[in-house]
This record gives C-alpha cells, structure tokens and sequence, in this order.
C-alpha cells in the first residue's frame, strides 16, 4: 500500500483543473487582444491609403509640370483625366484616380497645382484638397469607399 502512495507522490505534471484555468485565462487575454488588433490593422490600411495618395498628388503634379513645359499653357483637369494611367504608373499604385481639378498657383499665371484628387482602393477613398486641414489626415480625407 505505501508502495502505491510513494509512485503517485513521484508522478509529475498537470492535473486536468491546472490546466484548464490556463486555458481559461489565455482565452480572456485573446478576447481583450483581438479588437485591440483589428482596430490597429484598420488605422494601417488608413495610413496606407494616404501614403498612396500622397505619391498620386505628387505623380499628378510632376506630369501637370511636364504638360505645361512642353505646352506653356493652361493644364486642364481634362487633361490630367487623360494621363490617369501616366500617373498610376509614375506613383506605382494600382487603385482608381478620378476627380482631379487643377488651380492656378500662388504667384503664377497658368493653372497648374493640383487642387483635388480622389483616390480608391479597396473599401477606403481618400481624398486630397489642397489647402484643407480639417480631413481625417490634414488635407487628406479617408473615408468607406461609397
């Protein structure tokens, strides 16, 4: 009889209520990680979308300064509406660029500054209106694609 209590006495390891709390306590520390995360990955995909637009505003402008120096005139929105794809390829993006409008500068006589530009990927639409500082990102406006 001693015999048997000594080999349970030397046995080693969990028993099955020890190891439940733990996976009862790692299942409360998912539940509380698991909102915290998806709220980080959609502030990522909001940044992500105005360094894309970024890089379209200044693919936009350089080609508007390409036009007017080989045309010393006005650059229409038409005209930048017609480069879309020049400008995808310029700012290496691959979502849809539309509405761009364009101004004339401070001090210039040609209108050729970018005044808006919308760009969408994915469930996100931003949107860049120069001089604006009230969008969710200064002159950058994410919202849900509509």
């Amino acid at each position: 009889m001693f015999e048997k209590i000594r080999k349970m006495k030397n046995k080693k390891g969990f028993t099955l209520v020890e190891l439940i709390v733990v996976l009862v306590i790692l299942a409360i520390l998912a539940a509380l990680l698991v909102p915290a995360l998806t709220g980080y990955i959609d502030r990522a995909r909001k940044e992500a979308i105005v360094a894309e637009t970024r890089s379209c505003v200044m693919a936009a402008q350089t080609i508007a300064a390409e036009k007017y120096g080989a045309n010393a005139a006005n650059v229409a929105a038409d005209d930048m509406m017609a480069a879309v794809d020049d400008i995808k390829k310029l700012a290496e993006v691959d979502g849809a660029i539309s509405n761009i409008t364009m101004k004339k500068a401070d001090g210039s006589d040609y209108a050729g500054k970018v005044s808006t530009l919308s760009y969408t990927k994915g469930a996100w639409t931003c949107t860049y209106t120069e001089g604006v500082t009230t969008g969710s990102n200064g002159a950058y406006d994410v919202q849900p694609k509509a």
